[in-house]
């Protein structure tokens, strides 16, 4: 069954994508990022209700680690709406769902830093070729695939991708600690309503239109229930299958670039995807496998 809601959370999270790239259209960065955490607000407020869950569900007795998921979570979401909005759906994808990648990174990072005067680094290779074969594939899917004028898209794509490495790994740290998925979902709901806010009212709402309202509302409940869907496969301890069934989300984006925005894709491309999706799934079974689990410091923290 976990394997069937990580399925649907990559197809609502692709789904999302298609979503923000029309409502683009209409509406600026901030006052997408805004509506989605406004309706996932309302949405966790409402299922609360549903479940009888007071207002001390709310209380955390670590306030300043939910406030750096959301910060971090709020700066990947704004980079990653912006990258779909200027290139292509599939691209925008692949480049945030490098986090897998990037997490392999600051792991052998913290591990070369970490590391005694001449004590050998042991254990690290395998994560050294996941993380090489990562940014090959990097190299072949955004060169051939983007137009002159994209080039900076792409590389808030690629940092949307890193900062959402730093969010997965405060999310580990907040799990540690027992908080609960739906409170920290619902502070980084509140993160992502007010930073939107706040950038809505410096940069000045658009026009409203209708049409464009009617995407606004699908971003926010889509982004609620892939999360909700997503929560409920990594609550069954599958992880390693979880983690790897998110790379079919690239997949549905995919099919929807080409069908629906006429989004061309060479060869190279669809390699350098394939390339992005196996160096994800190494670097998930090393990590989940324990090479390195994550520095002992790091791990005393996170406590």
């Amino acid at each position: 069954m976990q394997a069937l809601w990580m399925l649907l959370a990559a197809c609502l999270f692709a789904t999302m994508g298609v979503c923000v790239k029309l409502a683009s259209a209409y509406f600026n960065n901030f006052e997408i990022v805004m509506y989605r955490g406004v309706i996932g607000v309302l949405g966790l407020l409402w299922w609360c209700r549903v479940r009888g869950l007071g207002a001390a569900f709310f209380k955390t007795r670590f306030p300043m680690m939910h406030v750096w998921r959301a910060t971090v979570g709020v700066v990947s979401l704004m980079c990653w709406f912006y990258a779909i909005a200027h290139i292509p759906l599939a691209t925008a994808m692949t480049m945030n769902y490098m986090s897998s990648v990037w997490i392999a990174t600051f792991l052998v990072g913290g591990a070369l830093i970490l590391q005694r005067p001449g004590e050998p680094l042991k254990q690290q290779g395998p994560l050294v070729l996941t993380i090489l074969l990562g940014f090959v594939g990097v190299a072949l899917l955004l060169r051939p695939t983007l137009n002159a004028d994209q080039g900076f898209a792409a590389l808030v794509g690629l940092i949307s991708g890193v900062i959402a490495a730093l969010a997965y790994l405060q999310v580990s740290a907040l799990a540690r600690v027992g908080e609960p998925e739906t409170r920290v979902v619902f502070y980084f709901s509140v993160g992502a309503a007010l930073a939107g806010g706040v950038g809505t009212s410096v940069a000045g709402a658009s026009a409203f239109s209708a049409v464009g309202a009617l995407w606004l509302i699908p971003v926010g409940v889509l982004a609620l229930l892939g999360q909700i869907c997503m929560t409920k496969a990594y609550a069954s301890g599958a992880t390693l299958l979880v983690a790897n069934l998110q790379y079919t989300g690239i997949v549905v984006a995919s099919l929807y670039s080409v069908w629906l925005f006429d989004d061309h894709l060479p060869p190279s491309s669809w390699g350098g995807m394939a390339l992005i999706v196996v160096s994800g799934i190494a670097a998930t079974a090393l990590r989940v496998r324990g090479i390195p689990a994550a520095p002992p410091q790091e791990q005393e923290q996170g406590r």
